[in-house]
C-alpha cells in the first residue's frame, strides 16, 4: 500500500485512513475521532499492512467505544443497589463495560471488586442488566449453577428469568442474523436493508404490530405473539 488515503469499514463504523510510509520500527496507529493514521516501515509488505491495519482499527474502535459507554455512568451506583440486595453484600469497586467479552455476559472479581460487562448490555433494558450483575455477583457464594444459586439470584432481582430467556432471544438472533432470509428481517425490523443506514425518522408499527408503554425500558413496539 502506498502513502494515501481511503476509507475503511471496521465493526460497522467507517474511518478515514490515512497511511505513511517512513523511518519507523514498527506498525504504529492512532485513533482521532473518525480518522486512523497509521505509519509503517518501509520494509513491511502490502498484505502484512493491510492485515495489521485491521487489526489495530478493530482494537482502537472496540476501546474507544468502551470508553465511551463507561464515561456515561450509572452502572456502578446500579451494581451497588444490586449488591446491597444480598444478606452478606458483596463488594462493589468499579462496573466496566468492555468490548473483548464475546462468550459470556459478565464476570466478577471478589479480589478488586470489579464487575466487567459486555458491552451490548448497555443497550438493553436496565433489567436485564440488573440481571446479569445479581448472576455474577451470586457466583461469590456459589461457584455452580445450583438451585440454592438461582434461589438466591431470583432473591436478589425478580426477573431474572425473564432477562434469561431475554438474553437467550438475543443470542441466537445474533448467531443467526446473517442466515436470514429478507423477507424475515423485514418482519422483524420493520425496515428495507438497503435503507438501513439511510433512515433516520424512528420505525412505525407495521399494521399487524401493536404497540404500547412499558416503564421497565422494554421496546415500545412488539409483535401481538409476544
Amino acid at each position: 500500500m502506498a502513502n494515501g488515503l481511503r476509507t475503511l469499514e471496521v465493526d460497522g463504523v467507517a474511518l478515514e485512513l490515512k497511511v505513511v510510509r517512513k523511518r519507523v520500527k514498527n506498525i504504529n496507529a492512532r485513533l482521532h475521532g473518525k480518522t486512523l493514521s497509521v505509519s509503517a516501515p518501509h520494509r513491511v509488505s502490502v498484505r502484512e499492512l493491510d492485515e495489521t491495519i485491521v487489526e489495530l482499527a478493530r482494537k482502537l474502535v472496540r476501546r474507544s467505544r468502551a470508553d465511551a459507554l463507561n464515561s456515561e455512568g450509572g452502572a456502578e451506583a446500579l451494581a451497588q443497589k444490586i449488591a446491597a440486595r444480598f444478606p452478606d453484600p458483596p463488594e462493589v469497586n468499579e462496573v466496566r463495560f468492555v468490548t473483548n467479552q464475546t462468550s459470556q455476559w459478565g464476570s466478577y472479581s471478589p479480589q478488586t471488586g470489579v464487575v466487567r460487562l459486555n458491552a451490548a448490555l448497555r443497550q438493553m433494558p436496565p433489567w436485564v442488566l440488573e440481571a446479569v450483575v445479581a448472576h455474577e455477583l451470586a457466583h461469590t457464594f456459589y461457584l455452580d449453577h445450583s438451585p440454592e444459586f438461582w434461589e438466591l439470584v431470583r432473591s436478589v432481582c425478580s426477573k431474572t428469568d425473564r432477562a434469561r430467556a431475554f438474553l437467550e432471544g438475543v443470542t441466537w438472533l445474533a448467531g443467526a442474523w446473517d442466515h436470514l432470509p429478507p423477507v424475515e428481517r423485514w418482519q422483524l425490523t420493520g425496515t428495507n436493508e438497503a435503507n438501513d443506514h439511510k433512515d433516520t425518522e424512528p420505525r412505525k408499527a407495521p399494521q399487524n404490530e401493536t404497540q404500547r408503554d412499558r416503564s421497565d425500558g422494554s421496546p415500545q413496539i412488539s409483535l401481538p405473539f409476544l
